[in-house]
């Protein structure tokens, strides 16, 4: 089997109200807490243990621990109470508190304590968020750097043994390759005791080399796929050869119906070339001979992946093609959807019945069998497993087309929580009672001309107790800004999602395209966008 879907990352799903435009000095603008919470005031932390949000985002959220908190206050981490909206120019500008602040109780002296704001503390050590279905292994976090410095990208996700970057797609080996491998070595070499007795121990060696030659085979069919593909500009993720085959995890979707039916049909009609080759191959070699057998064997076993992936139900490849030619009809994609996955799922129930009674009836070329044996219990059981991948694979691309039908209403701008700006060494008793003031539930750290230099991130302000803020400044509590982490207000759906995976970071500064500062966007709020698109009926 063959295909591959991009799987956009986790996001949220409450919207704030629009913007509007710029606003008077000290003049709130209402904002919509999605939470219900109030502004300024943190959440409970939740969970078992300090710096677990209550919402922590899947592994496809973009996530990111910042640089933690002053050393002086204890910290936790949850969700603060979700703001909306972004700074407009004519926001009050930031400053500092003045003088007379009540001592600090916990301060040796009695005097007021100031927090030190020349060196941050170390970065919080990354932690890998739990992953999604059908996302495997991504979704780790990605410390913040002080000094500036941009957070180095989470390594690209593996999928087993790493063997190469044919056109500069990587490719994996699952440890189920292995078991296959075994599998296919066993039962190959008992066909070769028949065949060749001569062979002895040796038939095993033989059987060894047609599986690997056999996965060979498997990977030219996914290379085809990942050639069409990159031909007609879809990124590919990865090609990964498994206990069934293998997968090409191609990012978008083709653009038009035609492309699909291209991207899906060029890997069976590879393989089709691949039994004509062995074909052609096995004419000139004796009969009864080792080469003869495995270029025999090869021939078929390309035969039988061909005709297997053209069946017309998704997750296979003629599904996909059954996907594109209704998607032709009707100009809707998520018909064709619907269509192939409905097919697909008749014939997970079609091969769960019939394999195991047409081998058991001698009808796919083995003796009849009246008995119930061995054999007969491994092919029901190999019927079981197959069934079971096409139906959990059609139910995959329901759920997928579903998403990407509902991706463009996740749109940056509407996400947005307004923010105010404040300057490094405000304190954050300050800062809460500002962003109190104007209804906003963010803060952007800016120097003195105003130029945004990091964010402060909400796990980190509910770490700090009440009675600690006033000698707490906001700059210990920040994430400072990288490229990856300013966002345009106009980016939407998958868009968006690109946007947010490239650099994973718990929140990101939203600009206009005029580099006026919008607001700031939560990965949480994302996430919870994110999932609304997915229950949403389409």
């Amino acid at each position: 089997m063959s295909g591959g879907s991009g799987q956009p990352r986790s996001g949220s799903d409450e919207s704030a109200e629009h913007h509007a435009g710029p606003q008077a000095p000290g003049s709130a603008r209402p904002g919509r807490n999605p939470d219900g919470g109030t502004p300024g005031t943190p959440a409970p932390a939740s969970g078992d243990g300090a710096g677990q949000p209550d919402d922590t985002p899947p592994a496809t959220a973009p996530t990111a621990s910042g640089p933690a908190p002053d050393p002086t206050a204890p910290t936790a981490s949850g969700p603060a109470p979700d703001p909306t909206g972004g700074t407009r120019p004519g926001d009050p500008r930031p400053g500092t508190a003045g003088d007379g602040a009540p001592p600090d109780p916990d301060a040796a002296g009695g005097g007021p304590h100031r927090p030190p704001a020349a060196e941050p503390p170390p970065p919080t050590p990354p932690r890998p968020a739990p992953a999604r279905p059908g996302t495997p292994g991504e979704g780790h976090r990605a410390p913040a750097r002080p000094g500036g410095k941009p957070p180095r990208r989470p390594r690209e996700p593996g999928g087993g043994l790493l063997m190469g970057r044919p056109f500069g797609v990587p490719v994996y080996v699952a440890p189920s390759w292995f078991l296959v491998a075994a599998l296919i070595t066993w039962v190959f070499g008992g066909q070769l005791d028949r065949v060749l007795p001569e062979l002895g121990a040796a038939r095993y060696l033989v059987s060894l080399f047609f599986a690997v030659a056999f996965y060979a085979s498997v990977l030219v069919h996914e290379l085809a796929h990942t050639v069409a593909a990159l031909r007609f500009k879809l990124p590919v993720r990865r090609i990964q050869l498994q206990f069934f085959g293998g997968v090409s995890e191609i990012e978008k979707e083709a653009e038009t119906p035609g492309r699909e039916f291209v991207l899906a049909f060029v890997g069976p009609l590879l393989s089709l070339v691949l039994a004509g080759v062995f074909y052609l191959a096995l004419l000139p070699v004796e009969p009864g001979t080792v080469p003869g057998v495995l270029l025999a064997g090869l021939m078929i076993s390309n035969l039988i992946v061909a005709a297997f992936n053209l069946l017309p139900g998704l997750p296979l490849d003629g599904g996909r093609m059954l996907r594109a030619v209704v998607w032709k009809l009707t100009g809707k994609p998520m018909s064709g959807t619907v269509a192939a996955a409905w097919v697909g799922r008749a014939l997970a129930i079609a091969v769960l019945i019939g394999l195991p009674l047409l081998t058991q009836s001698g009808a796919l070329g083995s003796d009849a069998v009246d008995n119930v044996g061995m054999d007969t219990v491994m092919d029901a059981l190999l019927a079981a497993i197959l069934a079971a991948i096409i139906w959990t694979g059609a139910g995959n691309s329901l759920r997928m087309a579903r998403l990407r039908e509902h991706l463009p209403e996740l749109r940056a701008r509407n996400l947005t929580r307004r923010a105010v700006p404040v300057e490094t060494d405000t304190p954050l008793s300050e800062a809460l009672r500002r962003a109190n003031a104007a209804g906003a539930r963010a803060l952007v750290v800016v120097d003195a001309e105003g130029t945004p230099l990091s964010l402060v991130r909400e796990a980190a302000i509910v770490g700090v107790p009440e009675h600690r803020r006033p000698w707490v400044a906001v700059s210990g509590l920040a994430q400072d800004l990288t490229d990856g982490m300013r966002v345009s207000a106009e980016l939407a759906g998958e868009e968006l999602l690109d946007v947010l995976r490239a650099t994973p970071a718990t929140e990101y500064l939203v600009t206009e395209e005029s580099g006026e500062i919008y607001g700031v966007l939560s990965a949480a709020d994302v996430e919870r966008a994110f999932v609304k698109a997915m229950a949403r009926p389409s």
